[in-house]
């Protein structure tokens, strides 16, 4: 099951996520998920950017959340 759900958010982060930080010169990339928590990384231009929090929690937790119920949090590593 945990399979299923890596590559479910996989493919939400290449093709949803991805190309939404990519317009603001940024990227991210899938580090893990462990019991509902998905571990990422922040590349270029959001790494840095001041609201990269806010990315990470309203963008990024917000639509994994309501694409794969058993995700509880996204964070960044």
């Amino acid at each position: 099951m945990t399979q299923d759900i890596e590559a479910k958010i996989k493919d939400v982060l290449e093709n949803q996520v991805a190309p939404a930080l990519a317009m603001d010169g940024g990227g991210i990339t899938f580090e893990g998920y462990d019991d509902g928590v998905v571990k990422v990384k922040l590349q270029g231009a959001c790494q840095g950017c001041p609201g990269a929090q806010m990315t990470m929690k309203m963008g990024v937790e917000a639509r994994l959340k309501e694409q794969i119920p058993e995700i509880k949090e996204v964070v960044s590593v």
